[in-house]
Parts: structure tokens; sequence; C-alpha cells
């Protein structure tokens, strides 16, 4: 038997998948039957009080022709036609194909019985006036025969009229110079008063349900992040709310343009494809706050780059030349919605805690884009099939799809709340039984107490020692055992004192083997360590006052430091230890100076006063070991 818990997940996931079909037969569908032929609708055998009807089929159409309604009176009719709902643009006429700019107008007669009715008019690309029987009933923006007379502007709305007994004329002037498809995308619908106006209050409330619920619920988790700034899911996740929300009122029945209509048309439009390009970076940056480990960094940098290069040319140029690149960010935005879905796969077959609910409402969000963006396409504007018409009639579904997402983060957070009280009443039984106990546990563990800081004591004296044995070792060098370069430069800083207090001269050594690196790739690093052992050991015997500091500087160099002591038996020290070394007859047939291994010294000795510092000593001598080398190396210079 299945699980209770895969029975909800299945009957979520077939409600996801039933979402789109549920949002596109919102609005009444078409009688297929009735469709315009020739320009001429026959509506007698329409039965207007079961549904409405869309004008679609073949309309009279004049291209680059702005005809008024009376022009038509002595019912002149053409051979030219245009299939709506569909752009204008590959239309051909006297063989040549039509743009996206241009003009021209429609006309369709349609034959009624009944009396009120109603159109509801959808967006137009980009500004028309549409007469029924030759009243002006409907109009956006401005139309013009050029780009400097016209004004673009989206109104959807409704008109109402008085039909007349037998035909009806429709005629609609379009033009547009500003977006890359122009014409009549959507289909207009015709019905009774009431129909209309229901319709048209229904999309009203729908759109404004979910822009009021978006916005509250981005408010709610921006307000999260500001009192728990880590937590970038919450800024993430509102941001993309409030994108979401704002677009809901520029697609659909588009009530911002509705309240303000003179609105500029560059602006909301601007507007609304930031919102999208935006919100798919958005809701990128919220799954990788959730998913950290699973979404590639490299994909998130990309879609960054993507987001905001797309985003600048929407903001640098005009809507006819975004509007041509926009088809490349929604297959862009395609691909993403593949590779999450993908990593979504992963979570639910690794079986990741409450990633079910998540998953859910993804893939409502998912599937909504994806029928916004086939809605959206140029494909779809120029191409589309009637059948596929019929079923993506939207272009914001997506704004229902983020509510459902919500809707299933918010059963996330009630499922860890539900968690958080059972461990919470879990742990307040565990406290109460410990509290019966307490007098007991007490007295335990108070003897434990006192045997604990008698161990405590006993380990702090072990440690205190073991301290003062870590911090001898960490002064000297693990291979030759001498000095580090930490207490060499404390020490420097320490006899410099103690010798310009005292006006005596201190003198400094550094020692370089020769030709070390050649040894080591010859001989191997095993016993170039040894070589560096025995010939620590040769210094170390060399200088044996008690004022006399041997310390391995790094690699294969030391340094002395010799207080009180003069350059001339500073150099007889160096001469006898340069002997010493090469007395060893440590053989290195590899070097171009001697047949054994040898060192170069630098020597440098100064009686401190207040204008020098030890560092000028050490470049004193560091540079006389430099003369050494250049001068054929195995040698002492001062």
């Amino acid at each position: 038997m299945m699980s209770s818990r895969k029975q909800l997940l299945l009957i979520l996931i077939i409600c996801v998948l039933i979402i789109p079909i549920i949002g596109s037969c919102s609005k009444e569908l078409p009688y297929k039957s009735l469709e315009a032929v020739e320009g001429v609708l026959d509506l007698t055998q329409w039965r207007i009080e079961e549904k409405a009807i869309n004008l679609d089929g073949q309309w009279e159409f004049y291209w680059n022709q702005l005809i008024d309604p009376d022009k038509f009176k002595n019912n002149e009719r053409r051979n030219e036609y245009i299939n709506l709902p569909n752009s204008w643009n590959g239309y051909k006429m006297n063989e040549n194909k039509s743009s996206g700019e241009g003009y021209a107008t429609y006309r369709l007669i349609f034959i009624t019985d009944k009396s009120r009715l109603g159109i509801k008019i959808p967006r137009i690309f980009t500004s028309y006036n549409l007469w029924v029987n030759e009243e002006l009933i409907g109009s956006a923006g401005k139309v013009g025969e050029s780009k400097g007379d016209m004004i673009p502007q989206y109104l959807p709305q409704i008109a109402l009229f008085e039909a007349q007994q037998g035909k009806n004329e429709i005629v609609i002037q379009v033009s547009n110079f500003y977006h890359r498809s122009g014409g009549i995308l959507e289909s207009l619908t015709l019905g009774s008063e009431k129909q209309i106006l229901d319709q048209r209050y229904k999309n009203i409330a729908h759109e404004s349900f979910l822009f009021g619920s978006l916005i509250i619920i981005g408010a709610y988790h921006l307000a999260l992040f500001f009192f728990r700034k880590k937590y970038y899911a919450s800024l993430y996740f509102g941001l993309f709310c409030i994108f979401v929300g704002i677009r809901t009122l520029l697609v659909g029945e588009r009530l911002f343009i509705y309240l303000f209509p003179s609105f500029n048309w560059e602006i909301a439009h601007k507007v609304q494809t930031l919102t999208f390009y935006f919100g798919v970076l958005l809701i990128l940056l919220f799954f990788n706050s959730i998913f950290s480990n699973s979404i590639s960094l490299k994909v998130v940098r990309i879609v960054q780059v993507v987001a905001l290069t797309f985003g600048g040319i929407v903001f640098l140029t005009p809507v006819r030349v975004f509007s041509v690149v926009n088809p490349a960010y929604q297959v862009f935005t395609v691909m993403i919605i593949i590779y999450l879905i993908v990593i979504f796969g992963i979570k639910v077959y690794q079986k990741e805690a409450d990633v079910d609910l998540i998953v859910i409402g993804a893939l409502a969000l998912f599937i909504t884009s994806l029928h916004d963006i086939i809605f959206l396409s140029i494909w779809m504007n120029d191409n589309g099939s009637e059948f596929l018409r019929s079923i993506i009639r939207s272009g914001n579904l997506s704004s229902g799809g983020q509510l459902f997402f919500v809707f299933t983060q918010s059963l996330l957070l009630a499922r860890k709340f539900s968690n958080a009280l059972d461990n919470e009443e879990v742990m307040t039984s565990k406290l109460k039984e410990m509290n019966l106990n307490l007098d007991e546990l007490v007295r335990k563990r108070t003897e434990a107490l006192e045997k604990s800081g008698e161990e405590i004591e006993y380990q702090k004296s072990q440690l205190e020692k073991k301290n003062k044995e870590l911090h001898f070792l960490s002064l000297k060098d693990s291979l030759t055992n001498l000095w580090n370069r930490r207490h060499f430069d404390r020490t420097m800083e320490l006899e410099w004192r103690r010798c310009l207090r005292y006006k005596r001269p201190i003198s400094l050594m550094i020692i370089d083997i020769d030709h070390f690196k050649e040894y080591n790739d010859s001989y191997g690093h095993n016993q170039g360590d040894e070589c560096l052992v025995q010939i620590s050991q040769v210094i170390k015997s060399s200088c044996m006052r008690s004022s006399d500091l041997v310390a391995r500087y790094g690699g294969d160099e030391f340094v002395v430091i010799l207080s009180e002591l003069g350059k001339d038996d500073t150099i007889n020290k160096a001469a006898i230890l340069r002997d010493a070394i090469e007395d060893l007859n440590i053989p290195h047939e590899y070097s171009s100076t001697s047949l054994y291994v040898t060192i170069s010294i630098g020597l440098a000795s100064k009686i401190p006063d207040a204008n020098c510092s030890p560092k000028d000593l050490f470049a004193a001598a560091d540079k006389a070991l430099y003369k050494a080398k250049a001068a054929g190396k195995n040698r002492v210079h001062f």
C-alpha cells in the first residue's frame, strides 16, 4: 500500500498539472463552428444566453490604410483577408511581406438578431480606434500613419452598444511603430451585456486578489529579512513576490493603465519586461539559498550576468529594439526551468526532508510560467495554431502559479512549526522528569564536580608543563634543533639594545650553502636534510660562547649573532667555520665550485647608535653574502 505521504504528494502533483488547464478554461470557450468567413460572421444561430463568442476568423484587411467607417457606405468589398487573432508580421500582400511597423484597417460584418451587446477588447498592438455601426465605442493611444503621429498604449476595455437586427459592422484602425509585432494578437469577445461585464469584473477581482496577496506576502518576507538578515531566502522570495505583483497590474486587464490611461507606454512595457527578467534571477537565488550545495555557483553567476545584460538592454533601448531580443531571454528562462526541475528530481530521489512541498509549489510556478512564455512568444503571436490558441489564451497565469507556490511554502512553514512544538513538548516532559530527581542529581553532580575539580587541577599543572615545553619547541627548528627565525628576531633586538646601552660591537654572520638546490635535486631531499643537520652541528660547535646565538633562518640559510665581537675576530671565526664545513668532505659532484659541499658567508659588524637599527646590520650582512656569492662562492666577505 502507498503511504499517506506519497498519496498526498501524488494528489498535489495532479493538482499542479491541471492548474494550466483550469486557468485556461477560466474564460468561456468560443463556438468553434462560428468563425468569420471572408469578413462575414453569421451569428443567427448563436445562443447568447449560454456563452460569449470570440470574433475569430477572416477579417477584411486594408494594409497601410486608415479608413473611416463612413467610407464603407457603398458596401464595397475586397479580397484581402487576414485571420484573427494574429499579428500582421509577415502577411503577404501584392507579393510583399508586411513588417511589424505600419498601420491597417480591419473590418468585419456580423449578422445577429440580438439587441444589447458588448465587446471585450484586448490589448491591441499598439494603438487603435474601434467603431460599431459607425459609432466610436473604444480607443487606446492615438492612431497615426507614422511614429511621430501615433501614441502607443495597451488598454483592455469593454464597450456596450445597441446591435441592429441583421447586419452590423465593426471597423478597427490599428497602427504600430513601437513594437516588434503589430496587429490584433488576442481575440475580441462578443456577448451579452451581462456576460461581458461579468467577465470583466471577475478578471479584475481575480487580478486584484493576486496583486494584494503577493504584495502582502512580499512585504511580510522582507520584514522577516529585516529582523534576520542572515536568511537571504526571505529577501529573494519577498522581492520576487513584489515583482510578480507589480507585473500583475501590467498584464491581463492592465489595471494600472486603466487607472492611469495616459501613463507612458514605453515605461510601462519596460517595467513589465524587467519584472520578468529579474524575477527569473530572484527565484534562482531563492532556490540557491535553500539548496546551496546543489545549484552550481557557475550557473548562478551566468544567470546574474545574463539577467543584468538583458536588463541593461531594456533600460537603454526602446521597446522596438528589446522586444526583438526578448525571445532569446524566454529560451534562456526555459533552460533555467529545466535545470531546476532536474535539481528537484534529484532531491526527490534522495528523499530529502521537506523537499516535497517545495517541489510541488515550484512545479506550479514553472508550468504556469511556461504557459505565459508561450503566450507572449513571437512564435505564438505570428504562427500559433488555432488549437494552441484555444488552450493558451492568457499571459497572466504565472501570478496564480506564484500564489500556489506561496501556499506550499506556508504549508512547509506550518509543518516546521508543528515539529518545533512537538520537540518542545518532548523537552518539557524530560525537564519535568529531571526536576523530580533534582536533589539526587545535584548530589551526584556535586560529587562529580569535586572529583572533576581535582582532575582539573592535576591536568592544569600538566598542561602548564606541556605549554612550557611547547613554547620552547616553538622557538626551535625541528630538523636541525637550532633556534628558528622567530627566536632569532627577538634575540637580535635584545642584543642590539644591550650593545647600544654599553657601546659594545655586535656582529652578524649569514651563512648560505652553495649549490644546495642542485644537491637536493641530485641526491634527494632525505640526503639534503642529512647535509643540513651535519652543517648545523658544525656551526653550533664553532660558536660556543654564552652570548652567541645560532639559528636556521630558512631553507639552506643560517644566521649567527656574535655579541661584543669585533671585525677581525668575526672574520677569523668565519674563515675557520668555512674551512670546517669544507673539511666535512660531503660529496657534491654537481657543484661548479668544489667537489664537496661548501658555504658562503656574509659578515657585518657595528657598534650600535641611535641612527641605525638591527635591520641595517642584517642588510649589510646580506649584501656581503651576495658579494661572496658573486665572487665565486666558498668564501667569506665582510
